[in-house]
């Protein structure tokens, strides 16, 4: 089972798939969710649900980089049906983002009608523009100083994401139509904003909205297994590799497996 590269999307296809997970990862690490994502992802995959990873690049218009990836998605899906001859009819759609991915799907769950069988939010963040770009404070007004070269624009004119976190909120309170949800956060996660996020998505489907929190911190889905080959006599250094492959893998582990079974439960995960 290899990565296949549509329009712009990576795609892991399993044998006799049970289910399809799309996925949008966080701002600054979208561009190439197979790499940056792989372990957590293909290990998704193993388990039979076919993989679309959606890459984008970061803009300050949000609700149109959703707008895009919503109908990037639906071309594969109609490729892998009609082109690729994969019956998809009673395949179950979950979405699955990672920090700013989770506010796409949200986006996505609100502006369209369209089926899912769940949403998985990891670490949810929906920061105003400054707060979510380092730096941002410096960038801002050499920014307004070239496009005052081509435009003619205000001095006061404040650059924000489109919609703002308030209007994000309003937006999911108001329309957001996806039943089934899971919110996962870390406990040591400075950025995290699943706290915000979880009383709107309860007051919406108060019996079918879950929260866990685990153990790692906002670049845990980005983990990669550490593959400690053992020698024919076990050494310090493979005690090292061993204290490694536990610590930085075992979070990477819990998250993956609290997935799994949320998405399948009859699944039991050891």
């Amino acid at each position: 089972m290899e990565w296949q590269e549509f329009s712009g999307s990576w795609v892991l296809i399993p044998h006799n798939p049970i289910g399809i997970v799309h996925f949008l990862g966080g701002a600054f690490v979208a561009t190439a969710p197979h790499l940056t994502y792989r372990w957590l992802l293909e290990n998704l995959a193993k388990q039979g649900h076919i993989v679309i990873a959606t890459s984008f690049l970061n803009t300050l218009d949000h609700k149109a980089i959703a707008v895009n990836v919503q109908n990037r998605l639906e071309n594969i899906l109609y490729r892998l049906e009609y082109k690729e001859g994969i019956e998809l009819n009673y395949l179950p759609i979950y979405g699955l983002g990672h920090s700013m991915g989770c506010k796409l799907h949200l986006l996505i769950g609100s502006l369209f009608d369209i089926e899912r069988a769940g949403n998985i939010f990891i670490s949810f963040n929906n920061y105003p523009l400054k707060q979510a770009i380092p730096f941002v404070e410096n960038i801002i007004p050499s920014l307004k100083d070239n496009l005052k070269n081509y435009l003619q624009i205000d001095n006061n004119l404040e650059f924000e994401f489109t919609p703002c976190p308030e209007e994000t909120k309003i937006i999911i309170r108001e329309n957001y139509q996806i039943r089934r949800n899971l919110l996962v956060r870390f406990n040591n996660d400075t950025i995290d904003q699943t706290l915000i996020l979880k009383p709107i998505l309860t007051d919406l489907f108060p019996n079918m909205t879950s929260a866990l929190t685990l153990q790692g911190n906002h670049l845990t889905p980005l983990g990669q297994d550490i593959d400690w080959q053992l020698g024919d006599f076990f050494t310090p250094i493979d005690t090292i590799g061993k204290w490694l492959k536990e610590n930085f893998s075992r979070d990477l582990y819990n998250l993956h497996r609290e997935i799994s079974r949320w998405l399948n439960p009859v699944i039991i995960n050891n």
